[in-house]
């Protein structure tokens, strides 16, 4: 009399739970990535210990042949807080990051950084992190 199981094991493995969670982690990792839009000029930063990241609206940049740049447009220093209150006109939030190159100096970032202020916009500076 031979015994026969109805219940057969079947070795069958299905990858769509697999592939679920693979897709949870990719979204999950996307929305919590930080967005940062790099400069496209070439400017030497200054590095410094702590360097928060902010979400950049409006960025001035300076290279270190003292040109000025407002969002990667190239502007003449006598029009810059023309085309800086241009940019901040089209911003919820006024925020500006500084892009000054580390051999410019000083004088030229407080400039900037006061036309800024004058035009009541939050001012940040761009450091690279201190290794």
């Amino acid at each position: 009399m031979a015994i026969k199981s109805r219940h057969k094991v079947d070795a069958v493995f299905s990858m769509s739970s697999m592939t679920d969670v693979v897709f949870l982690l990719l979204i999950f990792f996307m929305l919590t990535s930080s967005f940062i839009t790099p400069s496209g000029l070439p400017v030497n930063l200054p590095s410094s210990k702590s360097s928060t990241i902010v979400m950049q609206k409006v960025t001035v940049s300076i290279s270190a042949d003292l040109k000025h740049y407002v969002n990667d447009k190239a502007v003449d220093p006598d029009r810059l807080e023309e085309e800086l209150a241009r940019a901040l006109r089209s911003e919820e939030e006024g925020v500006v990051v500084l892009h000054i190159d580390k051999s410019v100096p000083t004088e030229y970032l407080v400039n900037v950084a006061g036309i800024a202020t004058s035009l009541k916009a939050r001012v940040s500076l761009a450091t690279k992190p201190d290794r």
